[in-house]
């Protein structure tokens, strides 16, 4: 969700590879090691979201153009797209937490990749739940 075409999701994707073999040596084994994965990847991410909105970008508004307002629909693909989008309107910090909890991420490892508590966690996750179905129904 961090990119949205497909050569720039593959670029990224080869970052964290990148950064997670540069970073190996340093991995301690205090946490997880999929919890270490979460943060430099979601590390790396960011970082280059960051990037990207340092410079000047414009984008064609009739890619965005959806009829969010139609009950649900039967095109798979289309719902897909419209969640997806529905998530590039949220913080780096709420995309970053839905994203390890559409991944079926345990809450106890998004507190600890976060540095959270898992109650802050479970509070967050029902504050973006709510931001997601307003943003859906706009």
């Amino acid at each position: 969700m961090y990119e949205t075409d497909r050569e720039a999701r593959e670029d990224l994707f080869q970052e964290i590879v990148l950064q997670l073999w540069k970073s190996f040596p340093t991995f301690r084994g205090d946490a997880k090691i999929t919890t270490w994965m979460y943060r430099i990847a979601l590390n790396t991410a960011i970082s280059g979201l960051r990037k990207q909105n340092r410079s000047i970008q414009t984008q064609d508004l009739s890619e965005y153009h959806f009829n969010l307002s139609e009950p649900e629909t039967d095109n798979k693909e289309e719902d897909f797209e419209r969640l997806q989008w529905a998530i590039r309107q949220l913080s780096e910090i709420e995309r970053a937490m839905i994203m390890m909890a559409l991944d079926e991420v345990p809450y106890e490892e998004i507190a600890e990749t976060m540095g959270i508590t898992q109650n802050n966690v479970r509070v967050r996750m029902n504050r973006i739940r709510e931001k997601l179905r307003k943003i859906l129904k706009a």
